[in-house]
C-alpha cells in the first residue's frame, strides 16, 4: 500500500552554493515543516556567507522544461517564487502558474545582496507587477522593497504610504501583502499582514543581535509550507513567524560571514518535536 505523501511545494528561485537563500534554503524549510520540496532553478549564484559576487541566469526554455516535468508528475499543493532573474523568466513563470489558479502562490522576489541590475531591474519590477502579482496569494517584502515596487505606479520619494501601497497591491489582484522587518519601539521589529480591507494581523518580535542571511527566505518558505498543509493565510503567517524566529535564535556561523538560520533546530534538542 502506498503511504500518504507529504504536501508538495514547487519553488522557483536561485541556486545558492552555501544554502542561505534560494532553493536550497527553501527545501530545508519545507522539510522542517513536514513538506516535500521540488525546485526550478532560475539563476546560479557565485558567493559565500559574506557576499554574492555574481549571478548567472538560466535560459527560459530550461525553466519551462524543469517546471513542466515536475508539474506533470506531482500534485503540487503550493508555489513559492523567489528571485526571478530576468523579464523573460518572469513571463515564463507567470505563464506556468497561470495553469494552476487554485494553487496558492507565495511571492518573495527580493534579495538585497544581489548585484544591481540597473534599468533591467525596473523592467523586472514592472513585469512582476503586471504578470505575477495578479496571481499571488501572499507577497512578502520589506518597506524598502515595497517602496521600490511602488515606484512603478507613483513618484519616487513619496511620503510614507504603506497603507495606500497595500491597497494598490490588492488592486492588482494580490490577496495579501506581508510587510516585514519594520522597526518599532524598544528596538523590536514588526511584521504586518494586509489585505484589501486593511491590516489583518500585526506581530511584534524582539530583534535578535547579529547579521543574518536567509531570514526572509525562511519566513516565506515556511508560509508556503503552512498553506500547502491547509492553513489559512493569517494562521500560516503566525506559524511561519514563530518557526523563523526559532531558527534565527539558533542561527549558526558556518563560514566567516553572516549567521545562517538553523532550520533543523528542533532535531538538535532532545525531546523537541518538529512544528
Amino acid at each position: 500500500m502506498q503511504n500518504q505523501t507529504s504536501p508538495l511545494i514547487l519553488t522557483f528561485g536561485v541556486s545558492d552554493p552555501v544554502g542561505a537563500i534560494g532553493v536550497q534554503a527553501d527545501l530545508a524549510s519545507f522539510a522542517a515543516m513536514g513538506c516535500h520540496g521540488a525546485s526550478v532553478i532560475t539563476s546560479i549564484l557565485i558567493g559565500d556567507t559574506a557576499r554574492i559576487e555574481d549571478i548567472q541566469h538560466i535560459e527560459t526554455d530550461w525553466i519551462m522544461d524543469q517546471a513542466r516535468m515536475v508539474l506533470e508528475d506531482m500534485p503540487i499543493a503550493a508555489f513559492k517564487v523567489g528571485a526571478l532573474g530576468s523579464v523573460e523568466n518572469i513571463s515564463m513563470i507567470a505563464e506556468i502558474v497561470s495553469d494552476y489558479p487554485d494553487i496558492p502562490l507565495i511571492l518573495d522576489p527580493f534579495i538585497s545582496a544581489l548585484p544591481d541590475q540597473g534599468m533591467a531591474e525596473e523592467d523586472m519590477l514592472l513585469a512582476m507587477r503586471e504578470l505575477l502579482l495578479p496571481q499571488t496569494t501572499l507577497f512578502l517584502a520589506s518597506a524598502t522593497e515595497l517602496n521600490l515596487l511602488a515606484e512603478t505606479w507613483r513618484e519616487p520619494g513619496s511620503a510614507d504610504l504603506l497603507a495606500e501601497d497595500a491597497r494598490e497591491i490588492a488592486e492588482f489582484g494580490c490577496r495579501y501583502l506581508f510587510l516585514t522587518g519594520a522597526p518599532c519601539a524598544l528596538g523590536n521589529i514588526a511584521n504586518t499582514l494586509y489585505s484589501a480591507s486593511g491590516v489583518v494581523r500585526h506581530d511584534v518580535w524582539q530583534r535578535l543581535p547579529g547579521a543574518f542571511s536567509g531570514a526572509g527566505s525562511t519566513l516565506s518558505a515556511a508560509i508556503a509550507a503552512m498553506l500547502a498543509s491547509g492553513l489559512e493565510v493569517p494562521e500560516a503567517a503566525l506559524e511561519a513567524q514563530e518557526f523563523t524566529m526559532a531558527a534565527l535564535s539558533h542561527a549558526q556561523r558556518i563560514g566567516m560571514g553572516k549567521l545562517l538560520p538553523d532550520r533543523y533546530f528542533w532535531a538538535r534538542e532532545s525531546g523537541l518535536q518538529p512544528p
